[in-house]
């Protein structure tokens, strides 16, 4: 069995226990913070569980996260508390979005309670936070009213096919479809909305479910976006040539529908959005996220924040910086703070560009994080 990767150190021998942040940046009580490329912090990606009841093939394949797999410890995991603590540091510089990932989030134990601390937290212009959440959907449905009442404001969905055999193919469990759809109608029927649903696209397994899911959801008010298969971490054994690009997509639905390119509805927004409209009139959305073939690290706003407490400037990075230890130590919060401004002024990851332009990678060949331990 493959051998679990939990990064603990900083690439380069920059640590935020061990570095004082006045020495690199001016120190900022509160507000905006920007990286070396002027790319400011505006969503934080927390996980809140490492473990998964899905074994999709891109994401947590069986042959390595098995039945002997070691998963964090309980006492490894941040509590609601310091999550919370860290989340109203973060708010503190700028982060508007928190969006709850795994794993899969719905699997950590009172999960909504959570959701009600995050709610109360208000943005630097007083502004609620937006506040959302990824799931693959599998208990959706008994949840979603929990979720909404305990302040969550929308949800996004993970599901790649609309047919039963594909669908069950990646996620490698035998689960189907229906549960998942009726999952979505219920987050519908509650006001989780707006509703995104996310299809990664891989050539030679659901590349035939493009036009299938599009009509399905055309007229619904549920966005739904086409994710290039990318090669996160190390053990989904990625190859290029199984990548769909976003070009091939938008020539496969240019033949059934019209499509018209629409603005971006905030900074750093990851998708590439489109109208589709059919042949009877049904108008509906859908988003291409093009991280392999068309790199967005330019206006990557995005921290990462693991289930026990390690930051991720970047989804492929290979190291993190410890938070955890931190909180469970004697810092004040000022202190943290002072340590994410040192830590995010520093940032200067931009791998899928690098990748794309086939440079050297920024994570000088060490192991790259695994995504259900980050999230996407």
């Amino acid at each position: 069995m493959s051998e679990k990767f939990i990064p603990i150190k900083p690439a380069n021998g920059f640590s935020p226990l061990k570095t004082k942040p006045s020495q690199t940046l001016p120190r900022v009580a509160h507000g905006e913070v920007r990286d070396l490329f002027k790319r400011p912090l505006k969503d934080l990606r927390i996980s809140v569980t490492d473990r998964c009841n899905f074994r999709c093939t891109y994401c947590m394949p069986k042959e390595v996260f098995d039945s002997d797999y070691q998963y964090l410890p309980h006492s490894h995991l941040l509590s609601f508390e310091e999550i919370t603590r860290l989340a109203k540091i973060f708010v503190n510089h700028g982060v508007q979005k928190i969006r709850l990932t795994g794993g899969e989030p719905l699997l950590r134990k009172n999960i909504e309670f959570l959701i009600d601390q995050l709610s109360n937290i208000k943005t630097l212009d007083g502004n609620n936070l937006d506040l959302t959440l990824t799931t693959n959907g599998s208990l959706l449905a008994r949840k979603a009213r929990l979720l909404k009442d305990a302040g969550l404001n929308r949800i996004t969905v993970s599901l790649d096919g609309l047919d039963d055999a594909i669908f069950k193919e990646m996620n490698d469990v035998d689960f189907p479809v229906s549960q998942v759809l009726e999952g979505i109608a219920k987050a519908q029927e509650v006001g989780l909305s707006p509703i995104k649903v996310n299809m990664v696209v891989k050539k030679g397994v659901n590349l035939s479910q493009i036009t299938p899911m599009t009509q399905y959801f055309l007229g619904s008010g549920i966005v739904l976006r086409f994710i290039e298969y990318m090669d996160v971490g190390a053990t989904n054994g990625w190859k290029m040539d199984e990548v769909v690009p976003s070009a091939e997509i938008l020539n496969i639905l240019g033949s059934s529908y019209d499509l018209k390119m629409v603005d971006s509805t905030s900074p750093g927004e990851t998708a590439t959005r489109y109208s589709v409209i059919d042949k009877n009139g049904k108008q509906g959305e859908i988003g291409l996220i093009s991280s392999v073939t068309q790199a967005f690290c330019s206006s990557c706003n995005r921290a990462r924040l693991s289930t026990e407490g390690q930051l991720y400037l970047c989804l492929f990075a290979s190291n993190g910086f410890d938070l955890r230890t931190l909180l469970r130590g004697d810092s004040s919060d000022q202190e943290i703070e002072d340590h994410l401004q040192s830590i995010w002024g520093s940032r200067s990851d931009e791998y899928s560009r690098l990748r794309g332009q086939n440079e050297q990678s920024s994570n000088g060949g060490f192991k790259r994080v695994e995504m259900s331990y980050i999230g996407g």
